[in-house]
């Protein structure tokens, strides 16, 4: 029996139906399966943390690698059915919104690895979110929305390039694992997916660091047609090390370090760094756009 007739049957068995509030779409490919557990089991982590493991379409391949391996895996499960069948069949389970937990109370050992065929209503704030905040993770292998994915590994000036893509490349190198049609779920959803891989850069910003680089990023990408300048003119802007240490004197935007930046430093900056004064946001690399950060800082 293959995976994908061993799953329909459990979701007969069980009566366990698919809750399009959670956005729940049950992998059923073994074609798919296979691939990303490939991915997810290579290289050897350090530790694997899945998000949904729902019916166990990834789960089930984990917990025999794990176990061979000798390594700790746990998952995160909002849906309270499916996280007591988890936690019945000894698997540690945080039973949350993984947007809402407590990712560093996890206490993830470096080279942590995550796995998930992800919700689609949440796959790009937890990229951004998992980017900035350091939680021992060091690599992610995330199924989207084909056209979120494309967002994510996009090229300067192209359509799809945007705020999801300076922020994921700054903070991860990133390739592609597998497609998958709608007929690799069930239900089918109306949507194609793709699978990336997300290996943490060394170079990445620290969280400190990346959290800013995240408001001014947010800033940057406002107002698509806007000059770059026009965009960022205005924001409070500060060195964060600067702005945490005076925020122990009061709470006031001063003493935190914060200034608006000026119309005319700006223009300047990002003159010298080649770029006409009248450039827009997506004309930056994601790394150009972190330069520009760090010179205004």
């Amino acid at each position: 029996m293959t995976r994908r007739e061993r799953l329909l049957a459990k979701i007969r068995e069980t009566g366990q139906d698919p809750k399009r509030s959670l956005g729940q779409n049950f992998l059923i490919s073994d074609n798919v399966i296979d691939r990303i557990l490939s991915f997810a089991t290579g290289d050897k982590p350090a530790a694997l943390i899945e998000i949904g493991p729902g019916l166990g379409a990834l789960t089930d391949g984990l917990i025999e690698f794990t176990s061979r391996a000798k390594l700790s895996f746990e998952v995160i499960e909002l849906d309270s059915t499916f996280a007591e069948n988890w936690r019945m069949a000894g698997l540690r389970v945080t039973e949350a919104d993984a947007l809402q937990i407590d990712w560093p109370a996890l206490s993830l050992p470096p080279g942590s690895r995550l796995v998930s065929n992800l919700p689609y209503q949440i796959s790009s704030s937890l990229v951004i979110d998992r980017s900035i905040e350091p939680a021992g993770l060091t690599s992610m292998i995330l199924m989207f929305q084909k056209e979120v994915a494309r967002r994510i590994a996009a090229k300067p000036g192209s359509e799809d390039y945007g705020l999801l893509t300076v922020i994921a490349q700054n903070g991860w190198t990133i390739d592609t694992v597998c497609d998958a049609s709608g007929q690799d779920f069930f239900p089918p959803p109306r949507v194609t997916s793709r699978v990336l891989r997300f290996r943490r850069r060394a170079d990445a910003p620290a969280a400190v660091e990346f959290a800013a680089f995240l408001k001014f990023a947010k800033q940057a990408y406002a107002h698509r047609r806007k000059l770059l300048a026009s965009n960022l003119a205005g924001l409070n802007w500060s060195n964060p090390k600067d702005a945490a240490k005076r925020a122990t004197d009061d709470g006031s935007e001063k003493a935190r370090g914060l200034a608006p930046l000026d119309r005319a430093r700006l223009e300047a900056a990002i003159e010298e760094m080649g770029f006409t004064k009248t450039a827009r946001a997506e004309e930056f690399t994601a790394e150009q756009l972190l330069e520009l950060s760090r010179r205004l800082r």
